[in-house]
């Protein structure tokens, strides 16, 4: 038996303006029920999507943990101007975007992709490319709402897609997936 948590990677949009209105409120209830199912929040350590994200998780009381672009806090939050609050703890990774991205994607056992522009579409590429579970947040704005489209007219197979509309619907749909790529079962 197993003690270890969910690990849920939230990507998506840092500048959400081009978003539903409601996909803060959403991306802050998906925080919420990653704590609910015994989960662990990974991001991007930013702003936006993540960022409230993180909020519904240290609200709900559990643990937030963001990879950061940046070599240190203060790069953190003065070159790249990235938040400090609502993380347990932050990865300095110092690989620029790109490489945060690939780090932050392969330490979850699943990726959860609400709204999104090109930062989302790469953290979606490289989880589909590893065959990790994904739930995409249908109806949230943005990459999420091209995604579909996307596994369609790139002829790789469909992935270990999951989609709903809501947020406890869609993390209740990515468990059973994520439970067929684990040795031991995780403690519910």
């Amino acid at each position: 038996m197993s003690y270890l948590k969910y690990k849920f990677c939230v990507c998506g949009a840092a500048e959400s303006g081009h978003c539903v209105a409601e996909a803060l409120n959403l991306s802050k209830e998906v925080g919420r029920q990653i704590v609910a199912h015994n989960g662990v929040l990974l991001t991007g350590a930013t702003t936006g999507i993540p960022y409230w994200a993180a909020i519904g998780a240290k609200e709900a009381g559990g643990i937030s943990i963001g990879f950061s672009p940046a070599v240190s806090e203060i790069s953190h939050v003065k070159t790249y101007r990235l938040p400090i609050d609502y993380f347990d703890l932050i990865v300095y990774t110092g690989f620029e975007y790109a490489g945060r991205n690939l780090i932050l994607t392969r330490a979850a056992d699943a990726v959860v992709v609400v709204c999104g522009r090109m930062g989302t579409l790469n953290e979606f590429t490289i989880a589909f490319e590893d065959q990790k579970p994904i739930g995409v947040l249908v109806g949230s704005g943005g990459t999420a709402d091209m995604i579909e489209d996307i596994i369609a007219k790139c002829h790789r197979g469909s992935g270990k897609m999951v989609y709903d509309k809501d947020p406890k619907a869609l993390i209740e749909k990515l468990i059973p997936v994520i439970d067929k790529d684990k040795i031991g079962k995780t403690i519910k």
